[in-house]
């Protein structure tokens, strides 16, 4: 049964077999509660849950690929095979069919001319291929019916929809297409890089994910409905829980993620650079398999979790992984600015929270767990001693690169925002920006503001200050609203060592000193060197906004009208006209503004002072 609201997933098993990245997954249909894993060892192995020791058993081992096997899905039963059968696809451009108790291929079926990267089964023993010859094709039994073009490269993702034989792809060209009959019915645009994977919601909505770090969900109808962020890498596999819209993904940020009503509930971080491919068994345990080779299984249930002494080899050896600081989403590291192990008796704030600490000269990652109230070590960082932003390379943001990538938390217990920056940007615009954005009170401008330009002090010519900024992400915190006392470092929190910006309630704060400023210790300005010329004013275009709140935007008009001479103000017809335009504005799929309507907003944009 699926846990309640709020549990953990841990370990339930680690199994070794695989020689090689285990690159794909599947839950088996026989035996009940087993999969199916596929590897970069050429093989496919069927595994079997252990009744006895919470642990599955190999059933058997399939092989028939020459090369690499990429991906594996189950074939429904017929009548002819009442167990289904094993579809596998690989590098050598093959398509290979097992039955579930023999190793050798019932039929293998040819006609990629490049490896085969995804498979999906329908209705009737359809099954959907999708390959790096940037085709799919539609096979039923051992004959391919079609194939469908149109794709400009790879598709790494192939779902067949459960009703009205809608079938969809997703490709390196970054679109997602749905097909019917062999037409391409539809194109789904917004992902910015390599579509991975592909996960069926309903018969209306699914979900994607991408090399741009990001998970969408879509509405058949081509709305995508939602953009989930968490990951920090490419995020390679995506699998839904049964019955509910709850979800997990594995990239190559060395995590697994479980998502909970559209939030990211849980990271699980593994020792293995590469997690490849997730699926949810039917009791909700999740499999997980990574470039390591071996295949990890975690559960809610506590009658299923490993042993003390399985979970503690498990933390062993992900205390004992490298983690590439290029890849390891750690932000700028300096080990001279590290605190030492005493920086872990102060507990994390959330679940999957990153802490850097330095301990006899070498530098250790950990990752604060919720459930079990404790810092657990996730790995050493290599070549770190004097890895800057500049050499580490910059953090991704929905898709793109920053220099940074800051946490802001507007008060203690609401969410916390992400403000992105790059060194060339305008501190005050991108303040504006993200207020704008998060729809934030714009009265926070000059703290924002404030807040880039202390975080990111001399950026042009040299590496960050770490004072300010948490070491793990790169993230500085802002916190308007409370106070944890004096800093010990100017403007760093004493407990997490990042800037923690706090207006209005400095209860104990150390008293000011001239020209200091009372709540981040910081000189209030600091001579930034030479002038330079501002390149965002005077501002020659038009500044346009993604989103507005129409209903503000028309109380604000309103109460400005009541105050207007009588001469200058707009009729109720006039105020009627501006809402409609309003309203056709927000919603960019209506009709174009009138000419009507641009003369009464012409009228009102003109008011005197």
């Amino acid at each position: 049964a699926m846990a309640g609201e709020g549990s953990m997933f841990r370990l339930r098993c680690s199994l070794l077999g695989h020689g090689q990245d285990v690159r794909g997954l599947t839950r088996g249909l026989f035996p009940e509660g087993g999969f199916v894993s596929v590897s970069r060892d050429r093989t496919a192995r069927l595994w079997a849950p252990d009744g006895l020791n919470r642990g599955f058993t190999e059933m058997h081992c399939m092989s028939g690929h020459s090369n690499f096997v990429s991906c594996v899905c189950i074939i429904p039963p017929s009548d002819l095979y009442p167990r289904g059968l094993i579809a596998t696809g690989g590098n050598d451009h093959n398509i290979c069919v097992f039955t579930v108790d023999n190793p050798a291929p019932l039929y293998i079926l040819k006609g990629h001319k490049n490896t085969v990267c995804s498979l999906s089964s329908g209705k009737f023993g359809t099954l959907l291929s999708g390959s790096w010859d940037t085709t799919a094709k539609v096979w039923l039994n051992d004959r391919c019916m079609m194939t469908l073009q149109g794709h400009t490269a790879a598709i790494w993702a192939v779902k067949i929809l459960p009703e009205q034989g809608l079938m969809l792809t997703g490709s390196a060209d970054k679109t997602i297409k749905l097909w019917k009959a062999g037409r391409c019915e539809r194109t789904f645009t917004g992902h910015e890089d390599c579509v991975r994977g592909l996960a069926i919601l309903s018969e209306m909505e699914f979900l994607s994910c991408a090399n741009d770090a990001s998970v969408r969900r879509w509405q058949i109808s081509g709305e995508c409905l939602q953009v989930y962020y968490g990951h920090t890498n490419y995020i390679y596999s995506i699998s839904v829980f049964p019955r509910c819209k709850d979800f997990v993904t594995t990239g190559e940020d060395r995590s697994l993620r479980i998502w909970r009503q559209g939030e990211c509930a849980q990271t699980i971080r593994l020792p293995a650079q590469s997690v490849w491919c997730c699926c949810v068994l039917d009791n909700g345990d999740i499999v997980v398999g990574a470039s390591d080779g071996i295949i990890r299984v975690f559960t809610e249930s506590l009658e299923r979790t490993a042993s003390a002494e399985e979970i503690q080899a498990f933390e062993n050896e992900l205390a004992q992984a490298s983690i590439d600081p290029k890849t390891g989403d750690l932000g700028d590291i300096n080990a001279d600015d590290l605190p030492g192990r005493e920086h872990l008796k102060d507990p994390g704030t959330r679940d999957g929270q990153t802490r850097l600490i330095k301990d006899d000269g070498k530098v250790e990652a950990y990752q604060w767990s919720i459930s079990e109230g404790r810092w657990i070590k996730i790995g050493d960082v290599v070549g770190s001693s004097g890895a800057t932003q500049q050499t580490s390379g910059k953090v991704l943001f929905e898709g793109k690169e920053y220099d940074y990538v800051f946490t802001i938390d507007v008060n203690e217990n609401g969410p916390s925002y992400k403000l992105p920056y790059n060194i060339t940007d305008d501190p005050w615009l991108t303040a504006y920006n993200f207020l704008q954005k998060n729809d934030l009170n714009p009265m926070f401008l000059d703290q924002v503001a404030k807040f880039i330009m202390d975080n990111t002090k001399g950026q042009t010519l040299l590496s960050t200050s770490n004072q300010f900024s948490d070491p793990f992400t790169g993230a500085g915190r802002y916190v308007p609203g409370s106070s944890s006392g004096s800093s010990t470092i100017p403007g760093a929190d004493p407990f997490t060592g990042a800037g923690r910006y706090v207006p209005g309630s400095a209860s104990n704060a150390a008293p000011p000193v001239g020209g200091v400023d009372p709540f981040t210790g910081m000189s209030a300005y600091q001579s930034t060197g030479a002038k330079v010329e501002n390149i965002y004013f005077p501002k020659k275009d038009a500044v346009t906004f993604d989103q507005a709140n129409p209903t503000q935007i028309l109380g604000k008009l309103k109460e400005l009208n009541g105050n207007a001479a009588e001469e200058h103000k707009l009729t109720e017809d006039d105020l009627i006209i501006l809402e409609k335009l309003l309203s056709a504005t927000c919603n960019t799929s209506a009709e174009t503004p009138t000419a009507q309507q641009l003369q009464t907003l012409w009228r009102a944009v003109n008011w005197p002072e």
